[in-house]
């Protein structure tokens, strides 16, 4: 006779503490961006999805979970969007909708992004490549979505080279030179400091969809730093873009007061409660740690301070 096996059940501490975040992470969808007048652009986006699960229940039937998850976002992507924080938007509320004991979902999506572009000098063709951060936060009070980037450019540090040009300006005294020629030099030709690659990540949240073009934002994260990078550089653009990162050299600090000021220039319909996030990352060239700076706002407050 075979021996009946006993029925085997997941354990589960006898406890009732609800947990803020329960999903999964790591899901490949195709997503459409629609043009007008152009083809979509299809990205390879990355989501992951959570709800929350209450302290009165035990577990979030995965297995079921994961079939509803993969379903709302098959629908969801399978038609063209015209912004990718609305298929957040749309899979939240679907989650929302189909999981009766939770009263908050959370979307997010990142995805490479290439646009093209000229080179500053050479005016060649070229293309470079930006991290898409969208996600949308679904409740019964309604959705927030947000849409942002991170992108890559160059930094140029104000203190080692207000230390190279106090050494040029003692050289040239030293070699007779007048003060006012001087001071006219130093103007003209930026003296060395170390440089690095920066990291620049630029978001907006609001209630509904943030009214700001992703574009715009990609172009505020690239102009708060000392110079943007190409991925093609021919020898005028190489000298174009290292003389304007050190004619405009800015600590990490700098470069989230000129996304703050960029948001404000051109997101000013923006609604006094939309938040805005700035983050700032230096790989340092002749240190062993990296700088970071960042600041998160509502934009009523933004505007006061960059008003002010």
């Amino acid at each position: 006779m075979s021996q009946q096996l006993p029925d085997v059940q997941a354990s589960s501490p006898d406890v009732t503490v609800g947990l803020s975040q329960v999903g999964v992470t790591g899901v490949e969808k195709l997503v459409k961006i629609a043009r007008e007048d152009k083809r979509p652009i299809v990205l390879t986006a990355e989501f992951e999805v959570f709800v929350d699960l209450p302290s009165w229940r035990k577990g979030a039937d995965m297995s079921r979970n994961m079939e509803v998850i993969d379903e709302i976002l098959e629908d969801a992507t399978r038609d063209e969007a015209y912004r990718v924080e609305e298929v957040c938007g749309e899979v939240a509320e679907r989650l929302l909708g189909k999981h009766d004991y939770t009263s908050r979902a959370e979307v997010s999506m990142e995805a490479e992004f290439m646009r093209r572009e000229q080179t500053p000098a050479s005016d060649r063709e070229t293309q470079h490549t930006v991290d898409i951060i969208a996600s949308a936060t679904a409740t019964e009070d309604g959705t927030r979505e947000e849409i942002g980037a991170k992108v890559v450019g160059m930094t140029v540090c104000p203190c080692s080279q207000g230390m190279s040009a106090a050494r040029a300006k003692q050289t040239l005294e030293d070699l007779g030179v007048e003060g006012e020629t001087i001071t006219e030099f130093l103007e003209q030709v930026p003296q060395p400091g170390h440089s690095q690659r920066g990291h620049a990540t630029l978001t907006v949240e609001a209630g509904g969809d943030p009214e700001v073009d992703l574009n715009d934002v990609i172009d505020i994260a690239r102009d708060s730093m000392s110079a943007r990078i190409y991925n093609l550089a021919k020898r005028p653009d190489e000298d174009h873009m290292t003389y304007a990162a050190h004619a405009d050299a800015k600590f990490v600090e700098d470069c989230v007061r000129s996304m703050a000021e960029g948001v404000v220039d051109e997101f000013d319909q923006l609604p006094d409660d939309a938040v805005v996030t700035m983050k700032q990352s230096n790989d340092e060239s002749i240190h062993q740690h990296n700088a970071h700076a960042e600041r998160v706002v509502e934009m009523d407050q933004l505007r006061s301070e960059v008003d002010d």
